[in-house]
């Protein structure tokens, strides 16, 4: 679960990148920032289910809370994101979500 969120954020990094070689500064951070707003969720909710697996802890309603929390966290950061940035470059963030939250298929991929 570590690799596909560390997976995520080389993604995020690169589509970033391309972002601004396309489109600027503003298009490299509204990309970083979309697809943060995917990778820190995930991240914390995987950190969760690895404290709550080594603990003994983990249960199928740790399970839907976290996702829970994970989905409702997204939202909160996109809003944030939204609210926040005034430049912000619509496509990029968009764009940097779905291909950070689509990442896993090169784990799939690699097997």
């Amino acid at each position: 679960m570590l690799r596909l969120i560390l997976i995520q954020l080389v993604t995020t990094v690169v589509a970033a990148a391309a972002a601004g070689l396309i489109g600027g500064f503003n298009a490299f951070l509204s990309a970083l920032l979309g697809g943060l707003c995917c990778v820190v969720p995930n991240g914390l909710f995987a950190l969760r289910l690895l404290v709550g697996e080594r603990t003994g802890t983990a249960n199928p309603m740790t399970f839907f809370f976290g996702e829970f929390v994970k989905i409702a966290l997204t939202v909160v950061l996109l809003g944030t994101v939204a609210w926040l940035y005034r430049d912000l470059n619509w496509l990029a963030l968009i764009a940097a979500f779905i291909i950070a939250l689509k990442s896993y298929i090169i784990l799939l991929i690699r097997h």
